[in-house]
């Protein structure tokens, strides 16, 4: 997964936010003692943890293996357009991931995420949804048809 993010030129430092279980990666973690508050107190977190210069950021889940980079570069696209301060991918018409949070928002993040907050949606059904795998066998099932990583 974060490969696939790496491979977007439009992102710059990646944070992963961990909680309730440790995680092994090479990108830079952070620890959000708060996680059980709900998705938001954990994304509070990683903004928090962003450098001051950071003027959005691009927020992915780690359970979307077929991510494509393509969607992360068009939601930056589109804020850089003017297109607002809450931007998310859509497929089918569905709100989906990436979402880029411009800086202006990230002090009302609710403690139930970015979900409770109204984006502009950028077509993204060309290139597929990310997926969404809850447990290790979601993983094995899906990384032999879509060569998730």
């Amino acid at each position: 997964m974060l490969e696939r993010v790496r491979n977007a030129s439009s992102v710059g430092e990646i944070v992963v936010v961990v909680g309730a279980h440790p995680v092994s990666t090479d990108a830079r973690t952070i620890h959000c003692a708060d996680w059980a508050r709900g998705p938001g107190a954990s994304l509070r977190c990683g903004l928090a943890a962003l450098p001051a210069e950071a003027e959005a950021a691009v927020v992915v889940l780690a359970d979307g293996p077929r991510l494509a980079p393509q969607a992360i570069e068009r939601v930056v696209a589109a804020w850089r357009d003017g297109a607002g301060d809450v931007i998310a991918a859509s497929y089918d018409g569905n709100r989906g991931h990436p979402v880029l949070l411009a800086r202006p928002i990230w002090s009302s993040i609710p403690d139930e995420g970015a979900r409770e907050l109204e984006p502009v949606l950028i077509p993204c059904d060309d290139l597929g949804p990310p997926g969404d795998v809850d447990t290790p066998t979601h993983l094995s099932g899906r990384a032999n048809e879509t060569g998730a990583e």
